[in-house]
């Protein structure tokens, strides 16, 4: 055996070797870890299954039940002193360079993995091998790395070890909740790092992710790629996986004017939905007519604007600015009161679905009765909304 191995290849191409492995590792954790163990969203046959966890043991040394029980309970407790890695409590540099850290901490609490990790594999080969001899894979990793690439083995080990550690834990936790675009108003600080998520196998649309945790597919628009969706659609096609939930569709119907069971369903489920239709026709609009004074300043007052109008937790110093941005506008009183009082709904504040729909009912008469034109017609749109299935335009 030569210096450089069995395989004796020039560094370029062991660097593009090791670049396919990393994202078989990044594909590993976004289909098998995150979206069919840790949500559910799909079911995946035992062949890709059982390979996936192997992978993961050689390449990351990460237990599954523990992984899966420190990202649901990042979803219970989002944005809080309880979130074991938020960049919003902890600070953006803490959770990037320390991501791991972070994990491995969480990870170490036997009630959050009590809690937050039932229904992960419990069977042999993970009782007594993939959570037992945990760093033996990533041994037997390098040792397979330095057989095949020689010197170039031990870089190669290297780089396959700090990819998920800077690239999800580093990137995603951090970044993911810290910077990009927004497609949808949820209560976290959920950021969609770039729409073209290839590097990190989709998860880069991370604000897509937190608006529909339980979905199979990342990708909410006709722009935004998600590669571990192909990976998933390719898997189903040989029959290799089976996709059990997708993001929620709704429309709007035509003529319909009542408020009633469908126009409830549509309404919880489809909600995050709703609240960018409602920031995007409502907000935005009276913001602009109220506060306004050029086209520059607009651009800019309703970036502001938006920020503190759909976040449910602000600090002391952002609360001072809504406060002051409502008592300059009493229509941005009235509309920022209605999305609060809409929000109430979908939270299900009330004993039964009769006692909801008669408070979504009384909700749209005073819409209709505040004389704010944008409000009133987004609630005749909300009377006609219902899920896909029913005839009418898409709500997008």
């Amino acid at each position: 055996m030569t210096p450089y191995g069995l395989l004796d290849l020039p560094a370029w191409q062991v660097a593009l070797i090791t670049l396919v492995l990393t994202h078989l590792t990044i594909v590993s954790v976004t289909v098998f870890l995150h979206r069919a163990q840790a949500h559910r969203a799909l079911e995946l046959h035992p062949i890709p299954e059982h390979f996936f966890r192997f992978w993961l043991w050689l390449t990351t040394g990460m237990v599954t039940r523990e992984w899966v029980a420190v990202h649901r309970k990042h979803h219970a407790r989002c944005e809080t002193a309880d979130d074991p890695h938020s960049p919003q409590v902890l600070g953006l540099r803490k959770v990037f360079w320390q991501g791991a850290e972070l994990y491995g901490a969480s990870a170490k609490d036997a009630t959050i993995v009590k809690r937050f990790g039932q229904g992960t594999p419990d069977d042999w080969i993970e009782r007594h091998l993939y959570s037992r001899l945990i760093w033996q894979g990533c041994g037997l990793m390098l040792i397979i790395d330095v057989v095949l690439f020689g010197v170039y083995g031990i870089t190669a080990w290297a780089v396959q070890m700090l990819w998920i550690p800077v690239m999800a834990a580093g990137v995603i936790n951090g970044v993911g909740h810290f910077w990009g675009y927004r497609n949808f108003d949820t209560p976290d600080a959920s950021t969609n790092i770039v729409p073209w998520g290839i590097l990190i196998g989709g998860e880069e649309l991370h604000n897509n992710h937190h608006a529909f945790p339980p979905s199979a597919r990342l990708s909410m628009r006709w722009w935004e790629i998600d590669i571990g969706w192909l990976y998933i659609r390719l898997l189903a096609l040989l029959g290799g996986a089976r996709v059990k939930k997708l993001p929620p569709r709704a429309t709007i119907v035509e003529g319909k004017r009542s408020v009633d069971m469908d126009t409830l369903k549509a309404l919880l489920v489809a909600r995050m939905h709703v609240i960018r239709g409602y920031s995007k026709e409502v907000l935005q609009p009276v913001t602009r007519a109220e506060l306004c004074r050029s086209e520059p300043h607009c651009r800019r007052l309703a970036r502001q604007a938006r920020k503190l109008l759909v976040r449910e937790r602000l600090d002391a110093s952002s609360q001072q600015r809504l406060e002051q941005l409502l008592a300059s506008s009493q229509q941005l009183q009235v509309v920022y009161q209605f999305r609060e009082q809409l929000r109430q709904i979908w939270e299900r504040n009330a004993p039964s679905q009769e006692a909801l729909l008669k408070l979504l009912e009384d909700w749209c008469q005073r819409a209709e009765a505040t004389g704010i034109q944008a409000l009133e017609g987004f609630s005749r749109n909300l009377r006609g909304l219902a899920l896909v299935g029913v005839q009418g335009s898409a709500l997008r």
